[in-house]
């Protein structure tokens, strides 16, 4: 006899996680836009500080990270709600605003823990395809709002595809939303972004009651371990009803302590984003003399297609037997063969482009 479970587990989709993280020999890990440089020395203070007090429970309001990021961006802390990573603000605003019979929009393809929401919720899915430059296509989304409409995601930058709008698109966008419908801006990226000042999307909040923006301590900040990120809220609504949904103590206190203590080095931030995008920029350039054509990233990783005439899995084995680990377009919703590469350091960067290089020749 086998155990018996709930509709909703057969609708939620496997999350498409990066292998890789039991092989013992050392690798170049380019799969999970994770950041190649470790917590600043500061960083790892505070949290070796911390540990001290391990047997008691983390605060659960996170009152002096919300404190922090209020100082750092002018939102009341009332107004900012922080997770297990960005995904458990996402999954808690699903569980908190869809049910069967609602919709929830969002463009594909995009970030892969998006259709769990509709699937765990019942909710109806909208998935709008992007444009011809990999974009979001706002129009089009704005056309499949209804009145059944409860969330909006707008991925910006957008993780598969590096792409990024104009924010003066984005706010064009909520402009036409309307105000029944939560938005949320995912900017998982926004540091990387080179379009527009990473804090000017801030200023929408004071007109956007409706919108959210959510952001993360796990890439510019290189903090994907212990798992911290932050939604900067148009009200205290979004806050209360996902902290209603959620288990208690949803941010231990290394995360806590390593993201108050990573908040107040910005010039180390910046000075990581520099090097980061000098890293595309030649990346993508040799790239380009390999023959392929990355879409124009704003982000800390690239995307681009293989070509009808090659074997996405036969190209990502052969950069795994050559000691280097990237994502498949497949997994992440790409119809077509194609990889997603983060940057990593320049000789991490230099050989997967050795690599790649030895298997399109190769193949």
């Amino acid at each position: 006899m086998t155990l018996e479970f709930t509709e909703r587990v057969a609708r939620i989709p496997v999350y498409p996680a990066a292998g890789g993280y039991a092989q013992q020999e050392p690798l170049v890990r380019l799969a999970s836009n994770e950041s190649p440089y470790p917590p600043l020395p500061e960083v790892r203070e505070a949290i070796e500080h911390a540990l001290a007090t391990l047997n008691r429970y983390p605060d659960p309001t996170s009152s002096i990270l919300r404190a922090r990021l209020s100082d750092r961006y002018g939102v009341p802390a009332s107004r900012i709600a922080i997770g297990n990573g960005s995904c458990d603000i996402l999954l808690a605003a699903g569980e908190a605003l869809l049910e069967p019979g609602a919709e929830l929009v969002y463009a594909w393809p995009s970030f892969s823990i998006y259709p769990h929401l509709s699937a765990a919720s019942g909710a109806r899915a909208v998935a709008v395809p992007l444009d011809s430059a990999e974009r979001h296509d706002l129009q089009a989304m704005l056309r499949e709002i209804t009145v059944a409409t409860r969330l909006v995601i707008v991925c910006n930058p957008n993780n598969p595809t590096s792409t990024a709008l104009p924010l003066a698109d984005v706010a064009a966008f909520v402009d036409e939303v309307p105000p029944h419908v939560c938005v949320i801006v995912d900017e998982a990226y926004c540091e990387f972004n080179l379009l527009d000042d990473p804090d000017a999307s801030v200023a929408l909040l004071e007109r956007h009651p409706n919108l959210v923006l959510l952001r993360t301590f796990s890439k510019v900040y290189g903090l994907c371990g212990l798992r911290a990120g932050f939604a900067l809220c148009g009200s205290e609504d979004l806050p209360r009803a996902v902290d209603q949904v959620r288990q208690p103590f949803f941010c231990n206190a290394l995360a806590q302590a390593a993201a108050v203590e990573a908040l107040a080095h910005q010039d180390a931030v910046t000075e990581r984003v520099t090097r980061t995008i000098a890293e595309r920029i030649s990346v993508d350039e040799r790239l380009r003399a390999l023959g392929l054509a990355p879409a124009d990233s704003q982000t800390n990783f690239c995307w681009f297609q293989l070509g009808s005439d090659r074997d996405e899995a036969e190209v990502m084995e052969g950069l795994q037997q050559r000691g280097v680990l990237v994502r498949g377009g497949g997994a992440l919703g790409s119809e077509v063969p194609a990889l997603r590469v983060t940057y990593g350091l320049p000789e991490e960067n230099t050989r997967f482009l050795d690599a790649l290089a030895e298997v399109l020749a190769d193949g």
